[in-house]
């Protein structure tokens, strides 16, 4: 089987080489799928990171939609205001213009 040491140096090698050859496929094997697992993890966190922008500009959108909304109820609470007073005004201009009758 073995003629010389050389033929048991050739054997050696061959299995030293086959024994590589496998650990690095195995090594790369894991390698890839460390990098696809990575890979699925940046995905969910961009996802989960564009959900969260999507809540900020509706909420964003909805405060600036909420004080223009406050602004016009500023606006009619003010006119309901000189309306209110010019109405006592004026009433207090009529009961004093009034002559007092007594019975």
């Amino acid at each position: 089987m073995f003629s010389s040491s050389l033929d048991v140096l050739h054997l050696v090698l061959t299995i030293c080489i086959l024994a590589l050859t496998v650990f690095l496929c195995w090594s790369l094997y894991y390698f890839i799928s460390s990098a696809q697992k990575v890979h699925k993890l940046i995905k969910r966190v961009e996802s989960g990171v564009t959900k969260v922008e999507e809540v900020i500009s509706l909420v964003n959108e909805k405060v600036k939609s909420g004080s223009a909304y406050l602004m016009v109820l500023t606006e009619i609470a003010k006119q309901a205001m000189e309306f209110a007073k010019k109405r006592s005004a004026s009433s207090k201009e009529k009961s004093s213009s009034r002559p007092n009758r007594k019975k």
